[in-house]
């Protein structure tokens, strides 16, 4: 194998450690967020849980952060909780920063 080559392998194998990393995160915050806006609904600890999972399966209805924050929005106007949409977004991104941070020290 080439030096070339090798450079080349140990790039994609780094892409790949870094998109699986990146999914986890989004997992986490995702879960993170959905007990997050549970607990602003004032729903029990296992509908809170339950709230969570349905977050995360939210967000393979379409590729990026749309299909989650629509969820969000959408439970919590149901459940008259008075959130802004940049409120949200931002709690979206503080919880990505969180759940990164989470798995880097896991790792």
């Amino acid at each position: 194998m080439t030096t070339f080559d090798e450079r080349k392998s140990a790039h994609e194998s780094k892409f790949a450690v870094d998109q699986n990393l990146e999914f986890k995160a989004a997992a986490r915050r995702n879960k993170l967020l959905g007990l997050w806006a549970a607990e602003l609904m004032g729903k029990s600890e296992a509908e809170a849980q339950e709230y969570a999972k349905d977050v995360i399966i939210a967000d393979f209805e379409e590729a990026g952060d749309d299909d989650v924050f629509r969820k969000i929005r959408a439970d919590l106007d149901t459940a008259e909780v008075e959130q802004s949409d940049h409120q949200i977004r931002r709690h979206m991104d503080e919880l990505l920063e969180l759940a990164r941070e989470q798995i880097r020290n896991e790792s």
